[in-house]
């Protein structure tokens, strides 16, 4: 797959089959996470895996959507504020460092067949709590992987590059 049906061919899946993702194609995902960049290299993210069913029930406390705990994995990417880059005006680099190091995986995702869809829109609380997460850490976005069953995919709504693009 080139790049351009690469990115016109990712999308946020919400419908998994029940078989399993292989731990060497998880760590293959996982591997290429790691290769993203971040600001001034401090790689403030860490990221557990969730495979126990009766663990990913649980997220029920905290993203409470039947369909999300239907993939066979549940990543949690968490973030550093201690360990990331603070920029002169105190702003942190750690959810856009996670959200890079979230895009490779999901598009390294795609590339093998696989779904994935963004989560940020949950309590991280419960989160930290089921997964015993300890400070510094924060969930940032919750991302369920697994290969997708069949769904109507709507198509893509975007604003055209007009509206995005200020040409200097």
């Amino acid at each position: 797959m080139d790049w351009k049906e690469l990115v016109r061919e990712r999308y946020s899946c919400r419908k998994y089959m029940g078989t399993a993702v292989s731990d060497e194609v998880l760590d293959e995902l996982l591997e290429e996470a790691r290769l993203a960049p971040s600001a001034a290299n401090r790689q403030p993210w860490m990221v557990y895996v969730v495979r126990e069913p009766a663990t990913r029930s649980q997220f029920k406390r905290a993203y409470d959507q039947e369909w999300f705990y239907r993939a066979p994995v549940i990543l949690v990417f968490c973030g550093s504020a201690e360990q990331s880059y603070k920029r002169k005006d105190g702003a942190l680099a750690r959810d856009i460092d996670v959200a890079i190091a979230v895009d490779h995986l999901t598009l390294a995702a795609t590339a093998r067949g696989l779904g994935t869809c963004w989560i940020m829109a949950f309590d991280p609380l419960p989160v930290k709590e089921i997964l015993g997460i300890p400070e510094p850490w924060e969930p940032v976005i919750l991302l369920p992987v697994g290969y997708p069953g069949e769904e109507q995919r709507k198509p893509r709504k975007r604003k055209p590059l007009k509206e995005l693009v200020r040409r200097v």
